[in-house]
């Protein structure tokens, strides 16, 4: 199981540690750095900064928001970050939920999200390939566009720039079985948001289809400390806003999840909090059971015992936001 940093994406400003880290962990032999995006920075720009100072590290995007950008405009992305580092890219999409596609990008959420998804993917295959002009009947990602408010007059195109890796590896964000299942499909890895190594089988059926080198790489928040359930405090206030927040309550994709994990009550009674003002109780509202489980927090020998059960399922790559340099080193060590 490789290593890796998840920077995410910034809060009211840039993080004057992120570069700093990001340095620490190429050093401690990280295999990739991740950015992520939301409704603030960009995933590609900050990850463009950190490219030019190392000279090793992969370099991930955990994740670029489908809605954001055309899929063209995301293969661009990729194959010029690709070419400026040296190969190092590891695309990781995501389709987000209605309540930002519809309220930040002013874009209708698809009625079909695995079409939607299957039609990016195949975009931006074609242009990395680059065999042809790149052509799709698509439903949601027509080339040329076909629609009647169009001219008629859009030409076919092959990108200009020749890409470096035709193969460049495309990883997605998805939570639902079938959307789990079609990312083993038409995807090189795949991008779990809650993982609990003790949960495992709840992937098996979706992932069966997996092929060789399928990359299995969720993220987890870690942090070496010796208080447990203070060390689990960062990780409640992130699922409680995710679960309470970061969705509509009526269609929350990371409650859901946590339903399906075994916490179907206590994901409804964060979201009702979280729905009244009451954020603080949201965040108190989440069981340390499901934050441990998800997480690697304590002194360094319960992080070594449950880094040992990260290390025992299908997970390649495990994604770590860790706060500090000594939780970084302390997890290159214990993973040898």
């Amino acid at each position: 199981m490789r290593l890796g940093l998840a920077l995410g994406y910034w809060g009211r400003g840039p993080d004057p540690h992120h570069l700093r880290l990001a340095l620490y962990a190429e050093e401690l032999g990280y295999h990739s750095v991740w950015t992520a995006e939301s409704w603030g920075s960009d995933a590609f720009t900050p990850l463009t900064w950190i490219a030019a100072r190392t000279s090793r590290i992969r370099l991930g995007t955990a994740v670029a928001q489908m809605a954001a950008r055309t899929p063209t405009a995301t293969a661009m992305h990729a194959l010029t970050l690709d070419h400026l580092s040296g190969g190092r890219l590891l695309l990781g999409l995501g389709l987000s939920g209605p309540q930002v596609v519809e309220g930040w990008y002013g874009r209708p959420f698809p009625a079909s999200p695995l079409t939607a998804t299957r039609e990016y993917v195949d975009v931006v295959r074609q242009v990395l390939r680059r065999q042809g002009p790149v052509r799709l009947d698509g439903r949601f990602h027509a080339h040329p566009y076909a629609g009647e408010d169009g001219t008629g007059l859009g030409r076919p195109l092959k990108p200009i720039t020749h890409p470096l890796r035709s193969d460049l590896p495309v990883l997605l964000g998805a939570e639902g079985p079938k959307n789990i299942a079609q990312t083993a499909r038409i995807a090189d890895g795949w991008l779990p948001l809650y993982w609990s190594p003790h949960r495992a089988e709840l992937y098996e059926a979706a992932l069966a289809a997996a092929p060789e080198g399928f990359l299995v790489a969720p993220l987890a928040q870690a942090r070496l400390c010796a208080d447990v359930a203070e060390g689990l405090r960062p990780v409640k206030a992130m699922l409680g806003f995710y679960i309470g927040g970061m969705g509509h309550t009526a269609r929350n994709f990371h409650a859901d999840l946590m339903a399906r994990m075994g916490f179907e009550d206590e994901a409804r009674h964060i979201q009702r909090l979280f729905r009244e003002g009451r954020r603080a109780e949201a965040v108190d509202a989440v069981p340390d059971a499901f934050a441990d489980e998800i997480s690697l927090v304590g002194p360094r020998e319960r992080i070594a015992e449950r880094l040992a059960l990260w290390r025992a399922g299908p997970v390649t790559d495990l994604l770590v936001t860790a706060p500090d340099p000594d939780t970084l080193r302390v997890l290159a060590e214990l993973n040898g």
